[in-house]
C-alpha cells in the first residue's frame, strides 16, 4: 500500500510559517511506512518549494479542500492519504500514524485542533462520497464531518494545538523533541 502524507503549505508564509512548515516536512519525511509530499495551493509563497527533501514530490493544487488534496495525492501514487497543516511544528508523529491505523475500520480519520478546526485528516481512497467539501481550516470542520459521516465512517483521534502566531510559538514545550527550525527562529530571529 502506498501511504502518503501531504504537508499543506501555508497560504502566507513569512519566517515563522516557513520554519513551522519545515519542521512538519521533516517530521513527515522521517516517518516510517509513509511517503511525504508537499502540497502547494495556488497563491503560496514560492519559498515553500525550497523546503522539500530530495526526491519528495510536490503536488500543486487549486485550493485547500480535502477532496482536492486527496486527488492530488492519488496523482502522485497514493492508495491511502493524509494531509497535515503546517502550523503544528511540535506534533508527535504517533498522532499521524494512528490516523492511518484507524482507516482499517473508518473511511476518514481526523486529529482535531482545540478550536474546532482540524490539524490532520487521513482518508481511504477513492474519497468517500459523503465527505463534504471542506478544508482543515474551516471553523467547524470537525462538526461538519461528524454531521456528514455515516455510522463508523469517521474516527476522531487525539487532539493537538495549532500555532497561530509567534506568541503561541514561544509557548511551545521546549522539552518536546523536534521543531528545530521553529525553535532556532525563535531563539535567533
Amino acid at each position: 500500500m502506498n501511504r502518503y502524507v501531504g504537508v499543506l503549505a501555508p497560504a502566507g508564509a513569512g519566517p515563522l510559517g516557513l520554519a513551522m512548515l519545515e519542521d512538519v516536512v521533516d517530521l513527515v519525511a522521517d516517518m516510517a511506512l509513509v511517503r511525504a509530499c508537499l502540497v502547494v495551493p495556488e497563491g503560496c509563497d514560492p519559498a515553500v518549494r525550497d523546503i522539500v527533501w530530495p526526491g519528495m514530490p510536490v503536488a500543486d493544487v487549486a485550493d485547500r479542500r480535502l477532496g482536492t488534496v486527496a486527488a492530488a495525492l492519488v496523482a502522485v501514487g497514493a492508495d491511502e492519504a493524509a494531509v497535515v497543516v503546517p502550523d503544528v511544528p511540535d506534533l508527535p508523529a504517533l498522532l499521524l500514524g494512528k490516523l492511518h491505523s484507524a482507516l482499517t475500520s473508518a473511511e476518514v480519520a481526523v486529529c482535531p485542533a482545540e478550536d474546532g478546526r482540524l490539524l490532520a485528516a487521513a482518508v481511504r481512497l477513492p474519497l468517500a462520497p459523503w465527505v463534504p467539501a471542506l478544508t482543515l481550516d474551516d471553523d467547524d470542520a470537525l462538526g461538519v464531518l461528524r454531521r456528514a459521516a455515516p455510522s463508523r465512517g469517521l474516527h476522531v483521534g487525539a487532539g493537538w494545538h495549532r500555532v497561530r502566531d509567534e506568541a503561541e510559538a514561544r509557548g511551545l514545550d521546549r522539552g518536546l523533541e523536534g521543531w528545530e527550525h521553529t525553535r532556532a527562529l525563535l531563539d535567533h530571529g
